[in-house]
């Protein structure tokens, strides 16, 4: 017997009711959420500062050098172990996040903060080239779960919660609440509702607030673009957003295939060694390409490299970026992906500087240029990489032709097929799910929001001609600012929003037919 609490019946009442209460756990999952992400980027700080000192002193001192590679191979041996332990740690955990949210994965919420706390500290402070964002985003989530099992709250309410968790995660890590907001409704919710804006809007301007009173309110790249790109350079920026599609297709195709060459290595240990031993390589050799890359961007704005140095720089942290993120570490690719574009946007001003000179003085213009076309062609959720590259340099004086490269660049992948990293990411992690192993379910009910959008099969068909799974009803269908109970001959416009209720356990056939039929998802 279901308790009262968690009935269908309540369900419908507070899904039409806890619109403003959601905007208070969104305070209070803000605070959560982002409380534990400030706490994790805190400690990086200090492990970065750390790994300087490590390299500073190991410049001169032959023995700082052996010792720092057993830590690297302690490190290693402690995170393959995390994993063992909490196989959900994985890489970014963005796709463990979206696969939670079509109820495909229920990972444990204490274990995984645990572990990718951790897990993410050892990889990142050791110098892979890995980012804070993914794990900030998926431990914002977890926390915002363990708030929404503690406080017994139903599995409708707490998916708007996980999704408000990551909002602030992402707020936090990158001190960008606007970008927070667009990213759960582009990638992790993968639509717009009141409810969602709501409440991810106040979880994300609670982190940003808390955030912002431990490390300033500066924006995490401290460069300011003053000078305004001509018109009569534009057809460079629509240039570069090719040449940044293509190489997004290049990016998520390595790094499958990169996956592809970790997994014959059968010890987890073993994986790990390579990216955690060639950090210690690079950081006594070529220290430019470990961690995320934050300084990189810095020095390429303070600085302009020759092309040659650019091509090796590009070439090695590409490279390393592939190789950490394969070998199935903790950690993001957000912030190393950014920096790749910023390496390509300063590339390409170099090269055609040197046959026009109608580019003076715009290269930093070009590094915020690859940026934000580099995140399009590759996570494929260009609003969210516009609006987070202008919070994080403090400008949003260039939106035009930062939408223009982005457009481009998003195109490109998605006319040659190419799936979205975190989409591909997901796929992969449930391919290697045991298909034997089901997951434990409630039996509690859920609902689930979904649109229907111009051109989608749904649109002018009658409810009754959607292939439904068996176990789902739809309840109410929103249409302008009238709500009814669709019936069987009940036509679909586009613009419909509907609520379907499901089990719990059938939330990832649902989502499929949303994505298929409906174009919940559509790319």
């Amino acid at each position: 017997m279901q308790t009262e609490k968690h009935s269908v019946k309540n369900n419908l009442n507070r899904f039409r009711s806890f619109r403003y209460v959601l905007i208070l756990e969104g305070i209070v999952t803000g605070v959560v959420g982002g409380g534990v992400v400030i706490l994790f980027r805190y400690l990086l700080t200090y492990a970065d500062k750390l790994l300087q000192m490590v390299l500073s002193h190991g410049q001169n001192h032959i023995g700082v050098v052996a010792c720092w590679f057993i830590v690297l191979v302690a490190g290693a041996m402690i995170v393959a172990r995390l994993l063992k332990w909490e196989g959900f740690i994985s890489g970014s955990g963005i796709p463990q996040v979206e696969g939670e949210m079509i109820g495909a994965l229920d990972p444990c919420w204490w274990r995984v903060l645990v572990a990718k706390m951790t897990g993410g500290l050892l990889s990142i402070g050791c110098g892979l080239s890995l980012g804070r964002e993914g794990p900030s985003i998926q431990l914002g989530a977890m926390a915002a779960k363990g708030f929404s099992r503690i406080t017994k709250r139903a599995k409708t309410e707490e998916k708007l919660l996980i999704t408000c968790g990551a909002s602030a995660g992402l707020s936090a890590a990158f001190n960008a609440p606007l970008a927070g907001v667009l990213f759960s409704l582009e990638e992790i919710h993968k639509h717009f509702s009141p409810e969602v804006l709501l409440s991810t809007m106040a979880a994300s301007i609670t982190a940003d607030f808390l955030s912002s009173n431990v490390f300033g309110l500066k924006p995490v790249f401290g460069f300011h673009i003053t000078q305004m790109m001509p018109l009569s350079t534009y057809g460079h920026a629509i240039l570069l957003g090719v040449i940044l599609g293509g190489l997004g297709v290049v990016y998520n195709t390595c790094l499958a295939k990169t996956q592809d060459l970790f997994q014959k290595i059968p010890n987890q240990f073993g994986r790990l060694l390579i990216p955690f031993l060639l950090a210690g390589v690079l950081g006594f050799s070529y220290p430019y390409v470990l961690g995320g890359g934050h300084s990189l961007v810095e020095t390429l704005t303070s600085e302009q490299l020759m092309v040659g140095a650019l091509c090796l720089l590009l070439i090695l942290k590409f490279s390393f970026s592939m190789l950490s993120f394969g070998s199935g570490a903790p950690g993001g690719i957000f912030l190393p992906l950014l920096v790749l574009g910023a390496v390509m946007g300063s590339l390409y001003y170099s090269i055609m500087g040197q046959w026009t000179d109608s580019l003076n003085g715009l290269l930093d213009n070009f590094i915020i240029l690859g940026m934000a076309g580099y995140f399009a062609a590759i996570v494929r959720a260009p609003i969210t990489g516009i609006i987070l590259i202008s919070e994080m340099t403090g400008s949003f004086s260039h939106l035009l032709t930062l939408s223009l490269v982005s457009l481009i660049a998003y195109v490109i992948p998605d006319m040659v097929h190419c799936p979205p990293v975190y989409d591909q990411l997901l796929h992969r992690l449930l391919l290697k799910l045991n298909p034997e192993q089901k997951n434990v379910y409630s039996g509690e009910k859920v609902l689930v929001e979904g649109m229907i959008f111009h051109g989608c099969e749904a649109e002018g068909k009658m409810v009754s001609q959607i292939p439904w799974p068996a176990k789902c009803l739809l309840v109410s269908l929103i249409r302008g600012q009238a709500e009814f109970v669709p019936r069987g001959e009940t036509i679909f416009a586009a613009g419909d929003k509907i609520v379907v209720l499901c089990d719990e356990a059938d939330q990832k056939e649902l989502h499929e037919v949303l994505r298929d039929v409906c174009g919940t998802v559509k790319r």
